[in-house]
Parts: C-alpha cells; structure tokens; sequence
C-alpha cells in the first residue's frame, strides 16, 4: 500500500480521534468527508453529487434519527415521570412482571410486523420508568447493580420477542431470509410454511425469556429489598 493509498484512510483517522475527543459529531463526520475527497482527487461538484445520492439512498436512516429527537422531546416533557405514575396504580407489580407483559405484548405486534422504536424508541423512555418504578414502590431507590440488570432484560426481551416474533410476518424480512437461504440450499418452501413452523419457536423462546427474568428479577429483589421490606414489617 503507497503513501496515497493511506492518505484515504485520514478521514477514518478524524473520526476516531474526533469521537476520543468527544468533539462535535457533525462536524467531525463533515471534516473526515471533505479531507477524504480533497485527498482522493474529488472536485467539489462530484463532491457534493456523491454527498446528495448517499443522502437520497440513506433516506430510511433519518427515520431513526427522528426517533431519537422524539424520544429526548418527550422524555423532557415528562414521559418518564408519567410511566411511573402509571406503575404507582398497580400494586405489586414487579419489573419482571413488567418485562413480562412487555414480552407478551411485543411479540404479537413483531408477529404483525408493527415496530415501536426498539430499545432507544420505546423500551429505554417507557418500559425502563416503569420496571425502575415497581422496583421502588417499597420507597427505597433502586441500586445501580439492578438498574444495570433490569436495563439488560429490558434490551434482551426486545431483542428476542422480535427477533423471533417478525419471523411470523408471510413477506417480512426474517421470512424472506430464510426461505432466500433455505433455496440456496436446494429447498423450496412457502412464507406461510415457515411461519408456522415458527409460531411454537417464537412462543417457547418468549415463555424461556419470561421464566428466566422473573427468576432473576426476584434474586436482585431479595438481594436488594426484601430486607427492608422485612425490617419495615418489624418495625410495624
């Protein structure tokens, strides 16, 4: 590799160094995409014609770009706190009821298709305020060593009620792979086909991940509340 061929790889340097530093992310993405044109011999026209076609290509991208900016508007306005209000009318609901509910819920829109914004759309500003909200019902603030875990099976429930649930949609990309993958493969099999084989797949793996967090939602609360709750019955 000649000098000019690891002068193109500057801008890849500008990101990683601009990110370490935590400057602005625009401008570093702006400042590595000029550099790496200047350095490949790029007029400024085909510059920004390239620019404009991987906008119009990427298009999509800006649909998960608004779900940030939509989330961080509502949570401002109180989204979390009104989560939590609602968890405060139902008594002796725990987190891994919550993730629970969440998980039955999730799967039967995934089989349909119908998305929510996944962990950074929905589970962090709704379904996190509300699993932290039963955890501290009892009055004591929940500890970081739970929220961490509960954060994690928040992000493991999206991810496996989805994952198996959108696998149930005849025509949805998860069916799509399959069937593309199973062809090369010498076997040809319909979308309704799979889905059907599919359907006690996603409902054991929901059920699996359900038992497995209520289990360990359960340790962390008596591991980090149930003494409290023991020693206010005392004093009672």
């Amino acid at each position: 590799m000649d000098l000019m061929e690891l002068l193109k790889l500057l801008g890849i340097v500008i990101v990683v160094v601009g990110f370490a530093l935590k400057l602005d992310s625009i401008l570093i993405i702006m400042a590595a995409a000029i550099v790496t044109a200047v350095v490949s011999g790029m007029d400024p026209m085909t510059f920004l014609s390239t620019m404009g076609k991987s906008f119009v290509s990427n298009r999509s991208m800006l649909i998960f770009v608004m779900t940030f900016v939509i989330t961080g508007t509502l949570e401002r306005n109180g989204l979390k706190q009104a989560a939590a209000a609602l968890m405060s009318k139902f008594k002796g609901a725990t987190a891994g009821i919550v993730l629970a509910a969440y998980g039955v819920f999730r799967v039967i829109f995934a089989a349909f298709n119908v998305g929510f914004g996944g962990v950074a759309g929905f589970v962090r500003p709704v379904i996190m305020p509300m699993a932290q909200a039963a955890v501290e019902e009892d009055g004591r603030p929940i500890a970081d060593e739970q929220l961490e875990a509960i954060k994690g099976m928040a992000a493991g429930m999206e991810n496996v009620t989805w994952f198996f649930g959108q696998v149930l949609f005849v025509g949805g990309s998860g069916g799509l792979l399959v069937q593309s993958t199973l062809a090369e493969l010498g076997y040809t099999v319909e979308l309704i086909d799979i889905a059907a084989v599919e359907v006690p797949v996603a409902i054991i793996s929901t059920l699996v991940a359900i038992v497995y967090y209520i289990i360990v939602d359960k340790r962390l609360t008596a591991k980090y509340h149930a003494p409290v709750a023991a020693q206010n019955g005392g004093e009672k």
